[in-house]
């Protein structure tokens, strides 16, 4: 049965009044969380809480929008920018740095070891604490003064490894010619496209950048945690290494759950029993801190 000419003038009326209704309900979550970008209350003594997961792309917009939506990805350069204006706020006397399996590769991953030497240059600590830890995660956590790992948790600090992908196969399977130039013995790019498996110049290159990578990795671990690069390379090849043999090893300095952790900077910043002690604070671009979160 057609509909009526009352009828489709209400649904299109009702329509629009829904999509103004829509509309203003995302404008006054933006404004609200635009007002809420007060400077926090923040009391002397406090314990910055970070984390490292994610990506860590370059840079993300500070858009609520994308809050509002659930989009909570963490750039390096704020992440950077916490250890820097921590490290000047003299109400901020540790920092518990917890460390995720993330998706950053190794030269992030130097860029923050580089700020968190920076703040421990201030004589102020880090506290590493990890669930579970690879090579990469590892090795940030041993840029700090003390690193926990939870009673189940295991590190799989095995050495380095590089996959490459080859596609000449494929591509002869869909009928298609690379007719591409190689010019130069290390010049392998192209390789990609037009070999089955490296060449002994592309495999000499990638071991000559792994050895690199794994040498300033061990030297890095064994300068943290006071072995000999000897030591360490032992330990690594011996791995993984559940929670209980890497603190017999001495690779971490206790295990721990997350409160436990806690309970024990409780007692170092003199806290009373039954006061809060984590004050999670996100600084902003800015000068001052703009959010103020308590902690679990």
């Amino acid at each position: 049965m057609a509909m009526s000419r009352t009828r489709k003038t209400l649904l299109i009326i009702t329509s629009i009044v829904v999509g103004l209704v829509l509309v203003a309900l995302i404008g006054l979550a933006l404004l609200v969380a635009a007002l809420r970008r007060n400077e926090p209350s923040i009391q002397n003594n406090s314990v910055l809480a970070l984390r490292v997961s994610g990506s860590l792309p370059d840079y993300v917009p500070d858009d609520p929008l994308r809050k509002l939506l659930g989009s909570t990805d963490q750039s390096l350069t704020n992440l950077v920018l916490q250890f820097k204006k921590a490290k000047a706020d003299d109400r901020i006397k540790v920092i518990i740095l917890e460390v995720n399996m993330y998706g950053a590769g190794w030269g992030k991953t130097e860029e923050i070891r580089d700020a968190i030497a920076d703040f421990r240059s201030s004589g102020k600590p880090v506290y590493a604490y990890m669930e579970y830890a690879m090579d990469k995660e590892y090795y940030l956590a041993s840029a700090c003064d003390k690193i926990y790992l939870a009673p189940p948790g295991e590190l799989f600090i095995n050495g380095l490894a590089a996959d490459v992908l080859f596609f000449r196969g494929s591509l002869d399977k869909l009928g298609i010619y690379p007719d591409m130039v190689q010019v130069g013995k290390y010049k392998t790019a192209v390789e990609t496209f037009t070999r089955k498996e490296p060449s002994d110049a592309n495999r000499e290159f990638m071991n000559s950048l792994l050895d690199d990578l794994f040498n300033r990795y061990v030297e890095a671990i064994a300068k943290a945690r006071g072995k000999s690069p000897e030591d360490v390379r032992a330990i690594i090849d011996d791995a993984p290494h559940s929670s209980a043999r890497a603190k017999e090893l001495g690779l971490i300095d206790g295990v721990a759950y997350r409160d436990e952790i806690e309970k024990e900077l409780k007692t170092k910043l003199g806290y009373k029993e039954a006061d809060e002690l984590l004050l999670r604070v996100r600084y902003c671009q800015s000068r001052r801190a703009c959010t103020n979160e308590p902690g679990h």
